[in-house]
């Protein structure tokens, strides 16, 4: 039962409104409250069975289309225009192959396995993708940070280097605290190339992609920045020819280099010099040769190709390791890799690490594929990119490969010099498959030293990352703190535990984001239909013993104590004191009219704008009530509006009826609550 409102209410109202076309409008329709708006408009439920629904898909389904969707390769093969694509294409995937020798052999040291094994993963993986992928231009095969992520798992669960040879057996050499596994490296790299494609099969089937999105912009920019810290560190110990023991566990940034500084003192004066030279003259071809070049040809200078192959012939023909003591890349077999099995008594010792893997992979393939699609407007799908990369994964465990992840420089690369679809990469697997059958062998002088020159050289761009923070921090502090934690949790502690912290923080920014989200007060701009916020907007006009309260974000039982106190703050009014003070005064014996009381407000009713919350649970449903039935014990109305269907639904599940009708005030809009108001005073 409404109570009477004061006259000057309506009266300030009926001016303010006098010539508002909006009102007109509203008079040529209904007063519309969300259960009458329902049933005037034939409101249906829709009917969500997933029994049903996954039969009917069974039922309906083109079996042709569901190849074609899983294999895109034959749908695009199909109107490839041979003519026009295909000199660029093979210009490309020239390019990419001979990028991926120097690369390949680099990050796959870094993993510590056989140089050798980066060319597989040009080549086993890479053909596996073009069939089912939907990229045209990513480059598959090695990455830096995941191949410095594999690495740490095959040190940890691999042979040590100190291996003593009694009579042609083995002995695992171990030192007090460590725990030593009898396996070899490439035994656990395959492991956790094979874990890491049930992982993203796994995520294909349940259609997870969307747990990339829990790696920001932030996140991945700050931990690529600091894995290159690592890499950059791991790298010194060639540069300088010394041999250092490697460290497990924590803190292993710090162990590395103050293991180095125990061993400068022996530094290869000779591999220094080599070192040098390689790094001075391939900065000085990326900063001076290649723009100059770059405006003549659109074919790149293979400058890390050539360092390589000169690197190669000079430490063959001067007898570097023999003479100079300089460390070689050593055997490389010929040929291609015989299949292999993978242990899978490993993989429940990799299972953890692999999932880092997994989640850095995806997301550093996926973010370089949207970055393409988006630049030459076409269209990629993220969870087909999921079963792709999986079933690359899983097909290179056979055959001694690690992890895949597009790299970003050679897909840039790829498109750069022209490249328009995956036929690039069959091209580059043919060059490389060149390589394997015959020309392998020719790499094994090469002089590691020479590879860690080209690993550090290519490392610019992932340092020059860290010019983002200045951008977060201007425009999100949060985000600027993640990056901060995020590379200092990964040089000081460890990879894995720098990622977990990222994530960690992350997800506790969304849920303090959550528990406290914007509200505001909306009043009202004369002569429109227009609400906004009054402590922004300085036109907008407060309606007179009416508060217009708006909540934007969640609703549930986590938040819901601080949504009352943000409400009782807001419309500066708290019911529950007010109704202990006249408590108090009926106790003391003082009978008072509630206009007479000193606690009376200039308030008669609350509206709450629904319309920015985007879900609410049964406790802040029965919060809700409990709410409205208190304002209601001290003559304050309190109504909802512009609720959208699915809140609604959610409030009438929670059966709040009384005498069968729901005992929520809902609104269409908030002028149909303000018209509401008026037509029950003036039938007054």
């Amino acid at each position: 039962m409404l109570l009477p409102l004061k006259q000057s209410f309506f009266q300030i109202a009926d001016n303010m409104e006098k010539h508002d076309a909006l009102v007109q409008i509203h008079l040529e329709r209904p007063i519309y409250e969300q259960e009458t708006l329902n049933e005037d408009y034939h409101y249906e439920k829709p009917h969500m069975s997933v029994v049903e629904d996954t039969i009917n898909a069974f039922k309906s389904k083109n079996w042709k289309k569901c190849v074609t969707s899983m294999i895109p390769s034959i749908n695009w093969l199909r109107t490839y225009q041979w003519k026009d694509s295909i000199t660029s294409d093979i210009i490309s995937g020239v390019t990419v192959a001979i990028m991926h020798i120097p690369q390949g052999m680099a990050y796959a040291l870094l993993a510590n396995v056989p140089a050798i094994v980066g060319i597989y993963m040009a080549f086993f993986p890479v053909l596996v993708y073009f069939f089912f992928g939907t990229s045209r231009h990513v480059s598959m095969g090695t990455f830096a940070v995941v191949s410095l992520m594999t690495g740490k798992t095959v040190m940890t669960y691999s042979k040590p280097h100190d291996i003593i040879s009694t009579n042609g057996t083995e002995l695992l050499s171990t030192h007090p605290g460590d725990v030593s596994y009898a396996f070899t490296p490439m035994q656990v790299a395959t492991a956790v190339t094979l874990m890491v494609g049930i992982y993203q099969i796994i995520m294909y089937i349940f259609h997870l992609g969307i747990i990339s999105t829990l790696l920001s912009e932030p996140l991945v920019n700050s931990f690529t920045t600091g894995a290159a810290v690592y890499v950059l560190v791991s790298q010194f110990k060639d540069l300088l020819g010394i041999k250092i023991p490697k460290h497990k566990g924590y803190f292993k940034l710090l162990l590395t280099l103050i293991s180095i500084f125990k061993e400068i003192k022996n530094t290869n004066l000779s591999a220094v010099m080599m070192s040098l030279i390689t790094i001075i003259v391939l900065v000085c071809n990326n900063e001076f040769l290649k723009p100059w070049a770059n405006k003549k040809c659109s074919f790149p200078i293979p400058i890390e190709l050539i360092a390589v192959v000169s690197g190669t012939l000079i430490s063959k023909y001067f007898c570097l390791t023999e003479k100079y003591n300089i460390e070689d890349v050593g055997n490389i077999p010929l040929g291609l890799p015989a299949p292999e099995i993978p242990t899978f008594e490993l993989l429940h010792l990799v299972a953890i690490d692999c999932i880092a893997i997994t989640m850095v992979s995806y997301t550093i393939t996926i973010s370089m594929a949207l970055i393409f699609a988006q630049k030459l407007n076409y269209k990629i799908n993220s969870n087909q990119e999921l079963l792709a990369m999986g079933l690359s994964n899983v097909f290179g465990s056979f055959f001694s490969c690690l992890p895949v992840s597009a790299s970003l420089s050679r897909s840039l690369i790829q498109q750069t010099v022209g490249g328009r679809t995956q036929i690039a990469s069959v091209v580059s697997c043919l060059i490389l498959l060149t390589i394997l059958l015959w020309i392998g062998p020719f790499f094994e002088p090469l002089p590691r030293c020479v590879l860690a020159s080209v690993i550090v050289v290519a490392l610019k761009g992932m340092f020059q990352q860290a010019s983002q923070l200045l951008k977060f921090w201007k425009l999100n502090k949060c985000d600027a703190t993640i990056w901060i934690v995020t590379f200092l949790m990964v040089v000081i502690v460890n990879i894995d535990i720098g990622l977990l912290f990222g994530i960690m923080m992350s997800l506790g920014i969304i849920l303090l984001q959550s528990i406290r989200p914007y509200t505001c007060l909306l009043g009202h701009i004369p002569n429109t239909d227009l609400y906004l916020d009054i402590s922004r907007y300085k036109s907008a006009i407060e309606v007179p013993e009416l508060k217009i309260f708006q909540y934007c974000g969640t609703l549930n039982f986590a938040n819901c104590n601080y949504f009352k106190s943000e409400l009782y703050r807001i419309v500066g009014v708290n019911p529950q004191k007010i109704i202990d003070h006249r408590q108090k005064l009926r106790e003391n014996g003082i009978y008072k009219e509630p206009n007479d009381l000193e606690d009376n407000q200039e308030l008669h009713c609350i509206i709450m704008d629904m319309s920015a919350l985007s879900f609410i649970d049964s406790s802040g449903v029965f919060m809700l009530h409990s709410i409205i039935k208190t304002f209601d014990q001290i003559d304050i109305h309190f109504y909802l509006v512009n609720c959208t269907i699915p809140i609604f639904e959610t409030i009438r599940k929670c059966d709040l009826y009384l005498h069968g009708k729901l005992t929520f005030k809902i609104f269409a809009t908030i002028q149909d609550a303000k018209m509401y108001l008026e037509k029950q005073h003036y039938s007054k």
